[in-house]
């Protein structure tokens, strides 16, 4: 029987995970701070915006992968009979890794309606109200997606590296 091939398993016997998991590292801090940047200076709008929008978009897709090919590689070391602490770790990293998902998702697009919302203030057809709570709303998720990407950057360096 051929077994079915998953893009988020392993690429030339490496797992995905390992190639791409630092980007999501990478992404969701940049993201974080262009998006508390984009809110609170509102100058810097025209010279951030273009980076804000890219990584808006980049950076959930980064963490998703880096999700799914995570848990493949988890799958994979269940499989071949991971148990005990390391198994804890990796479960928690496992967790983390998902909220991380989350929250850049929900802070990528709260930042593109951020965008959306500057561009049509300057036409004058978006209540300031509108564009305050989308501040507020990227803050604050810029702040948890940057908590969740550390736990979960430290509970992974733990599994890699750390004793258990």
């Amino acid at each position: 029987m051929i077994e079915e091939a998953n893009v988020f398993d392993q690429i030339g016997g490496l797992p995905v995970h390992a190639l791409v998991v630092h980007a999501a590292v990478v992404f969701v801090p940049l993201l974080a701070v262009g998006s508390v940047i984009y809110a609170m200076v509102i100058p810097w709008r025209p010279r951030v915006g273009w980076a804000v929008t890219i990584l808006a978009v980049l950076t959930p897709v980064t963490t998703l992968v880096a999700k799914e090919s995570g848990e493949q590689l988890l799958d994979r070391l269940r499989e071949r009979g991971l148990s005990g602490r390391g198994l804890e770790i990796l479960t928690d990293h496992e967790g983390y890794g998902s909220m991380t998902f989350w929250f850049s998702l929900a802070l990528g697009l709260v930042t593109l309606l951020m965008v959306a919302v500057a561009r049509a203030r300057r036409t004058k057809t978006m209540p300031r109200v509108v564009e305050i709570v989308l501040a507020v709303a990227a803050v604050a998720l810029a702040v948890v997606s940057g908590y969740y990407v550390y736990r979960t950057g430290d509970s992974g360096a733990t599994a890699v590296w750390g004793t258990y």
